[in-house]
């Protein structure tokens, strides 16, 4: 008997006599030989806890390690040992998505937190209980909009946005009749004329990103007039831990920030996973998908924390529910908490200033001493797109010394052959990025 099984031989024989078959086997006649396996899987034999330990650190050690520069949505940042720490209680870790959080103060409250965190950080004042991650948290902002703005059908998007986000939006209202038409951008900023000259009153909403997908600070004055003028929702998606520094959305007069905090206490983990942030104004509110946890006294008057709006499938009809695809994503969100609780505003600040000192000093290294082109001369903070002759093999040579020297944008866009997107964060140490530069020295040549 397995330990998770419940039901005894009896309990089985008896089920089946009331289904109606003889065995098991029964169950799974109609479907076809070529689908289902009937013999046994040629697995090995069960291994003592060390044995397994063991195997799973050889296979640990074939994982490459080296020096990241990479970026394009996913970042290499210092994160406080107390996540980790915190993120491994068994109450938090080995807990299944919390579908019951209301008699989780625990959980009720890491989540309140994170909500609070993200509205200061983005000037706004909701935010949900986190979503799947930014790309994702693009397409729900969307779905707000287009709620919003019911006879609206068209959603104008930058060509600056990250690639992803549109084909994740894309590919989420594939078969829904919305338009989505490309803002063009000047010297790879979004143009504020060519959206004025887009804007008429099909337009739901407006989806821009600063930092955008190459790097740079775009400067969006006069963007919410516009788009407001128009009576149509602005969207702003931001790498949060920019904020720290940059002006926040709710100040550029935003109805939706969106971004993916990955920045804050999560590893890259090979991709996954992440968290998708979204904050709005409070007139959005009850159009915000998924979960909000509010705060509140007791009957003894002590602080206590309760789900304030519950807008999934799972609480209410489905018809009328806000949440798509995941509505939270807990234990990940814990640990944008404790990482923003831990370094609080200083720390945030410092990391983001540490981070775009280190970039501008492998960038000046670059352009000057190699004399690499950047894609445009635009301000930015900790991430740049230049030129690099041959990126591929370049890249290549650079990995095999155990540095990987950027993101080549071959990949998102074919005509940018030797494009290469370069993140420094505060991880980085200035031994590191002059052994970065060296080696492109060498491998240049």
């Amino acid at each position: 008997m397995f330990p998770y099984l419940p039901q005894t031989e009896g309990d089985i024989k008896e089920m089946l006599k009331v289904i109606g078959v003889e065995n098991v086997d029964d169950l799974f006649y109609d479907i076809p030989d070529t689908i289902v396996r009937k013999e046994l899987l040629s697995l090995p034999k069960g291994k003592s806890e060390y044995e397994v330990y063991k195997t799973m650190e050889a296979l640990a050690q074939k994982n490459k390690r080296g020096i990241s520069f990479l970026g394009c949505g996913s970042y290499d940042h210092l994160i406080p040992s107390v996540v980790k720490h915190v993120l491994q209680q068994p109450n938090f870790y080995t807990a299944y998505t919390p579908y019951q959080g209301e008699i989780s103060q625990g959980i009720l409250q890491s989540i309140f937190e994170f909500q609070t965190d993200i509205c200061e950080l983005t000037g706004l004042d909701v935010s949900n209980a986190s979503l799947y991650d930014g790309h994702t948290a693009a397409s729900e902002s969307v779905t707000m909009a287009l709620k919003t703005r019911k006879k609206a059908d068209t959603v104008l998007i930058s060509e600056t946005v990250h690639p992803n986000t549109l084909a994740v939006v894309e590919t989420f209202f594939s078969d829904v009749d919305v338009k989505f038409k490309m803002i063009k951008s000047e010297n790879y900023r979004t143009s504020l004329s060519d959206l004025k000259a887009q804007l008429d009153e099909s337009v739901a909403a407006v989806l821009v990103q600063t930092p955008n997908f190459f790097g740079w600070v775009e400067d969006f004055t006069g963007f919410a007039d516009a788009v407001h003028e128009n009576k149509s929702l602005f969207i702003i998606s931001s790498n949060p831990m920019t904020l720290g520094i940059l002006k926040p959305q709710g100040e550029w007069g935003a109805d939706i920030a969106i971004g993916d905090t990955q920045v804050f206490g999560l590893d890259k983990y090979f991709g996954g996973p992440s968290v998708g942030y979204m904050a709005a104004t409070s007139k959005l509110m009850r159009k915000v998908p998924g979960r909000i946890v509010g705060q509140t006294v007791d009957r003894d008057g002590d602080r206590a924390f309760v789900l304030t709006l519950q807008a999934r499938e799972q609480h209410i009809k489905r018809e009328r529910a806000t949440s798509n695809i995941c509505s939270n994503q807990a234990l990940a969100a814990l640990a944008n908490a404790v990482y923003m609780s831990t370094v609080g505003w200083s720390g945030l600040r410092e990391a983001a200033l540490q981070s775009t000192r280190k970039a501008h000093y492998l960038y000046k290294r670059l352009t000057e001493e190699l004399s690499l082109a950047p894609l445009a001369d635009n301000e930015f903070l900790y991430e740049f797109t230049v030129i690099i002759p041959d990126a591929e093999r370049v890249l290549a040579d650079l990995q095999k010394e155990g540095v990987y020297g950027g993101v080549a944008l071959k990949q998102f866009y074919p005509e940018m052959k030797d494009a290469v997107t370069i993140a420094v964060t505060e991880k980085r140490s200035k031994e590191e990025i002059d052994l970065f530069v060296d080696l492109l020295k060498r491998v240049l040549k």
